[in-house]
């Protein structure tokens, strides 16, 4: 997610006002599902895919235009899953759908559905698990009936326990995500993570973001030392300038996140699970950028022994 923190709140702001009328559109249907089944999409990722490194793309990366948009972009460069995330829109036509649990059950199935037709799966969900514990179940339904894995959040240190109990009955992990100091993460400095999660359940863990870690002056290696068996599912993200939070993404390997080290501790570690491209700079070669963050991996994953 973005470390403008406040540029992601008037987002965030707009994306709730606009859901209020979800409601009027539950009986249109978008073009999604007249689409006819269309071949996957060759795999770009075969070497990562190997080591048991399966490539994501983070959907806020393509937020200027709606999921069915960003699924045929991904579609196009080869990358076969992708995390949603609450408060984005779900179709061109339809902007005030959201890809979230408040979609209704004939827009849950559209979705599916053309994630079907392209071969694309959702294993994560960036899910708004904020202090409302009574929220909770209809996101864990709704993340069980879309087939994911991990839900990516930022909750309070204090709804852990009640958290880790549905992570329990749904087997449905949590990947707790950090943003940057300054931001009003709970997260920003891993031994913070650590602490909140001593004493849970193995499906309590990481989602490191380690441009965000760029962002805050952290030592991108160090702190996911930090993290080892916490670690599920990642953040691929490198950032032009160290210790500044308003530091524009790059391509992966051209910042400052050291991103050779972090693969090569990852191999070491023998880690294996979703790797999620996210790239928060709104570029002019925006889907170009994006291709060559997963050429990165490939091409690292690749040099491997």
């Amino acid at each position: 997610m973005t470390s403008n923190i406040c540029s992601r709140r008037e987002f965030l702001g707009r994306a709730v006002a606009s859901g209020a009328g979800m409601a009027l559109g539950m009986g249109s249907l978008s073009r999604a599902a007249d689409q006819p089944a269309r071949k996957q999409a060759r795999l770009s990722t075969p070497n990562a895919e190997k080591r048991g490194w399966r490539l994501c793309c983070q959907l806020y990366t393509f937020r200027d235009r709606s999921f069915y948009e960003a699924l045929d972009v991904l579609s196009g460069i080869g990358v076969w899953r992708v995390e949603p995330a609450f408060f984005l829109p779900l179709s061109k036509e339809q902007p005030d759908l959201k890809t979230s649990e408040a979609l209704p059950q004939d827009k849950r199935r559209e979705m599916k559905l053309r994630m079907s037709d392209l071969g694309i799966t959702m294993p994560n969900y960036y899910a708004p698990l904020e202090g409302d514990k009574g929220a909770y179940r209809k996101i864990f339904d709704f993340a069980k009936e879309m087939g994911v894995e991990t839900l990516v959040a930022e909750p309070p240190p204090e709804t852990f326990e009640a958290l880790d109990g549905l992570c329990q009955e749904y087997k449905i992990n949590l990947a707790v995500h950090n943003h940057p100091e300054g931001s009003g993460s709970k997260y920003w400095n891993p031994d913070a993570f650590v602490k909140a999660c001593e004493g849970r359940s193995a499906r309590i863990g990481g989602c490191p973001d380690s441009g965000h870690w760029v962002r805050s002056g952290l030592d991108t290696l160090e702190s996911l030392r930090k993290y080892q068996k916490r670690i599920i599912t990642v953040h691929l993200k490198d950032a032009a300038e160290s210790g500044k939070r308003d530091s524009r993404d790059v391509p992966l390997g051209t910042g400052q996140a050291n991103y050779s080290a972090i693969l090569k501790q990852l191999a070491d570690w023998k880690w294996r699970g979703v790797m999620t491209v996210e790239y928060e700079h709104q570029s002019p070669q925006l889907v170009q950028e994006v291709a060559q963050c997963v050429r990165f991996v490939e091409d690292f994953a690749a040099s491997l022994k």
